[in-house]
């Protein structure tokens, strides 16, 4: 029987930022690539700037997913889980508990959009708040998101998004990913590993505070505290800014926020797109080491 980890929302971010990190290192080794010709995939681009596909999950669907490249996992939610009768396909790695509620790994035996087919892709069951809100948000004009799209998809793929066409090339690259919910769980159930201060503290010291409301879905987070003589500070962030991106990455959870922030070696100069009195503008923040 494998486990069930309860875990908290902190340690969760801190030991995913991590184990998937060293994951990009791949403990298997890719197979040679084969010559196929590339796969054009059309997309819906969304007003918050994400980009959404149609995937045929088992034969069923399609389904409305956001195709995320700084996504460590797969999530889809429950309702969409349970119409396309997905749950019984459970992952090696048993399920955990977070401040999201519960997440069951399982797999999809086959993944397709239009003539891309990808075997055994393993996903998280969940109803993540940021995919949440983005279905709410959008849904009247552009249909549910049912789910994110991550790295044991497209990591099989060299992709090409051109955003003035609306289409995703896919070339297969010959690496097919492992079980990494399998991976994270056991890692968690390794003490010695759990332990080790590198895995619950942050990469570097940022000196800002974030939140979001429960009604807000815009994208972003709002800074809540900018710490005087901190890397944040110096940088220009402000109390009451949106902060976008950091690095390219999203952060529109306090997930999303930590998983960037765990993501960047300190001392590393570092793009902040943010909001600030209707206008987006962009800042460099370079987070010191912490102490």
């Amino acid at each position: 029987m494998k486990p069930t980890v309860t875990l908290s929302a902190s340690l969760l971010l801190a030991l995913l930022s991590t184990a998937f990190a060293d994951d990009l290192k791949p403990k298997h080794a890719p197979t040679s690539p084969t010559a196929t010709a590339p796969i054009v995939v059309p997309m819906e681009l969304l007003p918050s700037g994400h980009f959404v596909v149609a995937p045929l999950l088992n034969g069923k669907g399609p389904f409305r997913f956001v195709l995320d490249t700084g996504a460590p996992m797969t999530i889809i939610n429950s309702r969409t889980a349970k119409a396309g009768d997905l749950t019984k396909k459970k992952a090696g790695g048993g399920g955990l508990m977070s401040m999201f509620g519960s997440m069951q790994g399982m797999t999809v035996d086959m993944m397709e959009l239009g003539e891309l087919k990808a075997e055994k892709t393993t996903a998280m069951v969940m109803n993540h708040p940021t995919v949440e809100a983005l279905s709410e948000a959008f849904k009247k004009d552009f249909g549910p998101v049912e789910g994110l799209i991550g790295f044991p998809f497209f990591a099989r793929y060299a992709m090409t998004v051109d955003y003035r066409k609306k289409e995703l090339t896919f070339v297969p690259n010959g690496y097919k990913p492992g079980d990494y919910l399998e991976d994270l769980v056991s890692r968690l159930g390794d003490t010695d590993t759990i332990n080790k201060p590198k895995m619950i503290a942050p990469g570097g010291l940022w000196g800002f505070e974030v939140a979001k409301g429960k009604t807000d879905t815009e994208a972003g987070m709002v800074v809540t505290k900018v710490y005087a003589d901190g890397p944040a500070a110096a940088g220009g962030l402000a109390v009451g800014d949106r902060l976008l991106t950091l690095d390219g990455r999203w952060t529109d959870s306090p997930g999303d926020a930590a998983l960037a922030t765990q993501s960047i070696k300190p001392g590393t100069p570092t793009a902040a797109v943010l909001k600030r009195d209707q206008k987006e503008i962009t800042l460099s923040i370079t987070p010191l080491r912490g102490r």
